[in-house]
């Protein structure tokens, strides 16, 4: 998990501080419902022109940090790959 943090903090942090972002979670599940070692990374973003922009900058992350996304890649199963986008109208304070 570590690693994990070690590669996306700064990035969520850099994409908070522009507004990109108003908040995120980088998380493990207290009670496992799926494999043990799941994370899972949130953030609430205004709009969709934010998730444009938080993809691109993971891109430019990994361009930038050439072993991020091969250590990455390595901790992730991806054949249990699953995205979750929901929308809502909750105010975030």
């Amino acid at each position: 998990m570590r690693s994990i943090r070690n590669l996306f903090v700064p990035l969520m942090e850099k994409l908070l501080a522009d507004g990109t972002i108003h908040e995120y979670e980088i998380d493990t599940e207290g009670i496992h419902t799926d494999a043990p070692g799941t994370f899972l990374i949130a953030y609430v973003a205004a709009n969709a022109g934010a998730l444009d922009k938080v993809n691109a900058a993971v891109r430019e992350s990994q361009k930038a940090n050439p072993l991020g996304g091969p250590t990455f890649n390595s901790m992730v199963d991806f054949t249990q790959h699953r995205d979750y986008r929901a929308r809502t109208n909750a105010t975030y304070k």
